[in-house]
């Protein structure tokens, strides 16, 4: 199930699905530790004396944010029941403390009694053993913790607390838990409970008829007993409408502080820009570590996750940012790569949270046993093009200067190395999919702006032996690209090719791919190049998929979550990030603003199939356009983000001209 909300600060995250379920609780980590592991912690409602849980038919439920900003706005409406309540959520922008305001409206001419039950099922640093939930009589809480990570609940509606409370091992509750008690109305008041536990307690009040009364709940988080029950104090103190307020702003602020877009774009895609921008914040580590996705549900495909940084996501992402004119928030991203860069100078196939190595798939040995480097090397290369995106945007030297010895010479040697001197191209590594293992126009075109980027810092600050070197390097990779990778009997580009170790032979791999778009994003063409511009016609017509639901593959007959066999009419599920692709491809060879309509049409599809909350998943169902994988995906939000700024400026540049 996609997460519908996202809220988070850069420590703390928080996930919750179309139900209003807080499904994920990341800590002290975006993407690590998830204490809930996708458990949905739930919440019911007692009516008079009919129960109903959130999740179930009965609710109609409308998942949104309030505009620009990271506090939700969400509507569940109880029709039989003549309820409904808006539900506002946020985590403060630098405490540990998630909010939750539940504005309950009775529709009906009578005074009713409503009760609120809320249920807590934690999985402490990522499992359920040894956990502790207990009821704190001093200031009625409930806690649950394990070894140095404690999690405070509390709650009031009007003048009181929680009312009723309970603890329990699921284990006798038929491995459901302590939420089965509540749908009598009555909980059992077991005060604490230890392995694997969860909670639920009730807030209670009264309706007028025809009446709306405010209920809050909120979670502190913290190592010890003393933070959760300090922060509790704080939200206590502060006033918790008050502190919801505090987030409201500071989030409003902080959505409207970049570029502003001047182009003819619509309220739907500019509130969905700034959305992505917010997303993208929230998916950022306040260390630097940019997290691909963090919708544990993915655990249930292949028993792993998106919670890694991939330094091509990251770089990717950290440009788009810039480009949107947020330098501070991915500054520590470029640090961070420079401490996890290896001896050899190359990023390793993906990243912790934390900064240590991420699981991989990558071997170290090649199929005729022969060593190799288990990379993708344009995660090297596009580091070095995003650090000179952000130096051109900032014109930060002292910056520029204190990285590169760490971070930009160590690599752009290593990218000098890694190339076949026979084809003047880079030597095999993965692919950006990270799917299959040879040389590749993407990653050429990466490694070319890799190493122009370096080439440039090398300049400025006076290695000009050092700027040769990397120039002239940049300008071999786009000979071997010509000589190796342009097909001269159609007079386009190949995705890439295969060259076998023993005999030389080279194998062409001439699979329509979307990622062909690097040939003009990392500067090697132009976009108006008329080989460039045959080779994405062809992408185009190839991976553009035919069904209503429109959208472009990443390539033909892709496999990943593949729902269709005929690939004529689908070649492979619509990617957001590669349809954003063609939509760039547009911008960047128009001649007059007619032919951003092409774009225009494609930033309307992208709207059209974002979740209602605004967030973005991976892919799109060719079929019923319904979300695929991961859902937000970090750089999906990122690419729209970058895609609108190319627009903004085409349209700016091209009004002139009128």
């Amino acid at each position: 199930m996609p997460r519908e909300l996202v809220v988070g600060n850069g420590k703390l995250l928080v996930n919750i699905d179309k139900d209003l379920q807080v499904r994920d609780i990341y800590f002290p980590y975006v993407g690590h530790q998830n204490h809930v592991q996708g458990h949905p912690n739930r919440i019911g409602v007692l009516i008079d004396d009919a129960f109903y849980w959130l999740n179930s038919e009965h609710w109609t439920i409308q998942t949104n944010y309030h505009d620009d900003s990271l506090v939700t706005n969400s509507l569940a409406v109880l029709q039989e029941q003549n309820i409904a309540i808006r539900i506002e959520e946020g985590v403060h922008q630098r405490e540990m403390v998630f909010i939750r305001k539940f504005s309950v409206e009775n529709l009906a001419n009578e005074h009713r009694e409503i009760r609120l039950f809320f249920h807590q099922d934690l999985a402490i640093y990522e499992n359920e053993v040894g956990d502790t939930a207990f009821f704190s009589p001093k200031d009625r809480t409930m806690i649950h913790y394990k070894r140095n990570r404690y999690f405070l609940f509390n709650g009031s509606f009007g003048e009181s607390g929680i009312k009723q409370y309970t603890t329990g091992v699921k284990r006798f509750h038929a491995q459901e838990g302590t939420f089965r008690d509540a749908e009598d109305g009555k909980l059992h008041f077991n005060p604490i409970a230890q392995g694997s536990v969860d909670s639920t307690f009730s807030l209670e009040g009264q309706l007028e008829p025809n009446s709306t009364e405010e209920a809050y709940y909120w979670m502190t988080v913290g190592k010890s007993l003393k933070d959760v029950q300090a922060l509790n104090e704080y939200v206590l103190e502060t006033g918790i409408q008050q502190a919801l307020n505090k987030i409201h702003t500071y989030w409003k602020s902080w959505a409207n502080k970049g570029e502003v877009l001047t182009a003819n774009l619509s309220p739907e895609m500019i509130s969905l820009y700034k959305r992505s921008l917010l997303v993208v914040r929230t998916q950022t580590n306040e260390n630097g570590y940019i997290i691909a996705a963090n919708d544990s549900d993915i655990l249930q495909y292949n028993q792993d996750h998106y919670s890694y940084m991939w330094p091509r996501d990251g770089a990717l992402i950290a440009q788009a940012m810039v480009k949107a004119g947020y330098h501070g928030m991915v500054r520590n991203f470029f640090r961070r790569c420079s401490e996890v860069l290896s001896d050899e100078g190359y990023l390793f196939h993906k990243y912790n949270p934390d900064g240590s190595i991420g699981s991989s798939w990558h071997p170290l040995v090649g199929v005729n046993g022969e060593e190799q480097l288990p990379i993708q090397e344009d995660e090297t290369a596009l580091v070095l093009w995003a650090f000179w995106e952000d130096y051109a945007a900032t014109g930060d030297i002292e910056f520029a200067q204190s990285l590169y010895r760490p971070l930009v010479r160590p690599s752009a040697e290593f990218l000098l190395r890694f190339i076949d001197e026979d084809l003047n191209l880079p030597s095999p590594s993965y692919d950006l999919w990270e799917e299959r293992r040879g040389t590749f126009t993407f990653t050429a075109s990466a490694v070319y702006g890799g190493l122009l980027a370096a080439s440039r810092f090398a300049k400025l600050l006076g290695e000009e032996e050092s700027a040769e070197s990397y120039e002239l390097g940049a300008k071999k990779i786009k000979e071997g690209v010509e000589k190796y990778l342009f097909d001269e009997s159609n007079g386009t580009f190949c995705r890439g090719l295969y060259k076998d170790d023993v005999t030389g032979e080279i194998t062409l791999d001439q699979t329509p791919e979307s990622s062909l778009y690097g040939l003009f994003a990392f500067g090697m063409y132009d976009a108006k190049d008329e080989k460039v511009k045959k080779t994405m016609q062809v992408v185009s017509e190839k991976l553009r998929v035919k069904t209503e639901v429109n959208g472009y593959a990443r390539y033909e007959n892709d496999m990943y979550f593949k729902q269709a066999d005929d690939i004529e009419e689908v070649p492979g599920n619509p990617w957001v990030i590669c349809t954003l692709w063609m939509a760039k491809w547009h911008i960047l060879q128009a001649e007059s603003i007619e032919d951003l309509q092409p774009a225009y049409e494609i930033f309307q599809w992208v709207c059209e199939h974002s979740l209602s909350s605004g967030l973005l998943p991976e892919q799109i169902h060719p079929y019923t356009g319904e979300p695929l994988s991961v859902a937000p995906l970090t750089w999906s939000h990122a690419t729209f983000v970058d895609v609108m700024n190319d627009y903004n400026q085409a349209f700016e540049q091209l009004s002139l001209k009128v």
